[in-house]
């Protein structure tokens, strides 16, 4: 088994930033003594300054607050909302804060793309949410908000997640020589929550002992697949491993959907992406694109009761070089609740891909997506991180 499930959780779904920052904001504001954040991008928007407010308010009334950023994700941080957070007592740090804007050195590309969040080392929060407003877009009013998921923790399985970012905020502390007050213990603070039945694990992608392992949880689960596997991403170029193992289940009756951006927002991706739609369909996958705003969710749920949110897309950025974080469930319950989310987005807001959609594209086109995908390809043999990630 390569994910270690601990019982006794109670694990809540939360959909988009509606959901999200809410319930964000009542856990900071009820902090005891401590609160922690990992993010990707950390917007100067209404979202961000809101948050920022909720991390100042803690650290004035004394709670311990660290935040730790991604210096390309959040590069403009630092100098804008990062100061008034160290201005309010926030303990602040950036993750590989200097990115050269030439080459295509390795760790240009080796980023946190985490999104955690742990308050009294009682409650966490886990997935894909960045800290910016859901319609923060430059594609006008009728674009709907980010389709993104993130769940609300309580039990045995906070412990863990907390470890994992006290870890690497000591990491990031030692590769800049400095000194770090000491780290208050999550039972110095933590309250009487009440926990659940569900067992769940954490799951982390780094790029030292957990090298593959989201990608081996998601492989384990789908190689047990006997009815069902549902996939939300955002970004979706499977190596030959993941696709074979789809493949497989597929030729074995598993019904294998998967839910895809159906707006262009990184071209490179969005295109490479739609290189591999006619050899997916002719394994057996169904194909849908979200349309009615960005698609961010990273998401998955297997057989009515194997279910994971977390920020790992299913490509190599997030496989092969992003420190990544997934929390996997194994419960009916939370697994019909995100299945039913799922359904309704492709429902009401995408639609399925077919050949007959991918006969009727032009020469041209075509040759833009293999060109696109020849690109990536092209990127991650210079950087020396694709190893056999697409090849026999």
């Amino acid at each position: 088994m390569i994910a270690e499930f601990l019982p006794g959780n109670d694990i809540a779904l939360l959909e988009n930033g509606a959901q999200f920052f809410p319930a964000l904001e009542s856990a900071i504001a009820a902090a005891a003594c401590e609160v922690q954040i990992e993010t990707y991008i950390f917007a100067d928007d209404a979202t961000g300054q809101r948050i920022v407010g909720a991390l100042g308010a803690a650290a004035r009334r004394g709670i311990a607050v660290r935040v730790l950023v991604d210096g390309f994700g959040a590069s403009k941080f630092a100098t804008g909302l990062g100061r008034k957070l160290v201005e309010a007592g926030v303990q602040f740090e950036t993750y590989r804060p200097k990115i050269s804007p030439l080459g295509l050195q390795r760790q240009r590309l080796r980023r946190l793309h985490r999104k955690l969040a742990v308050i009294d080392g009682s409650i966490a929060f886990v997935g894909g949410i960045n800290i910016i407003d859901d319609v923060n877009n430059d594609h006008g009013p009728e674009m709907g908000p980010r389709c993104d998921y993130a769940v609300l923790v309580t039990g045995p399985l906070v412990a863990r997640i907390h470890a994992s970012m006290q870890q690497l905020w000591r990491l990031v502390g030692w590769a800049r020589l400095q000194h770090r007050p000491p780290v208050i213990p999550p039972t110095a603070c933590a309250r009487e929550l009440p926990a659940g039945a569900i067992a769940a694990a954490f799951v982390v992608r780094d790029n030292l002992r957990n090298r593959r392992a989201i990608e081996d949880a998601y492989l384990e689960a789908i190689a047990a697949a006997r009815s069902e596997v549902l996939i939300a991403s955002a970004y979706f170029l499977p190596g030959l491993r993941f696709r074979h193992a789809l493949r497989a289940a597929a030729g074995r009756g598993v019904a294998i959907t998967v839910l895809l951006q159906g707006q262009v927002e990184y071209p490179l991706l969005h295109y490479a992406t739609q290189a591999l739609y006619r050899q997916l369909l002719a394994d057996g996958v169904r194909i849908h694109e979200y349309r009615a705003g960005f698609l961010h969710a990273k998401v998955a749920v297997i057989d009515g009761h194997w279910a994971t949110v977390g920020s790992s897309n299913i490509d190599p950025f997030s496989l092969l070089l992003a420190r990544e974080a997934n929390v996997v469930v194994r419960d009916a319950g939370f697994a019909s609740r995100l299945r039913a989310s799922l359904q309704q987005a492709m429902t009401v807001s995408a639609g399925e891909i077919g050949l007959a959609h991918l006969q009727g594209m032009s020469l041209p086109a075509r040759a833009l997506r293999w060109i696109a995908y020849g690109v990536v390809q092209l990127m991650l043999g210079i950087t020396r991180y694709g190893g056999n990630y697409y090849r026999e």
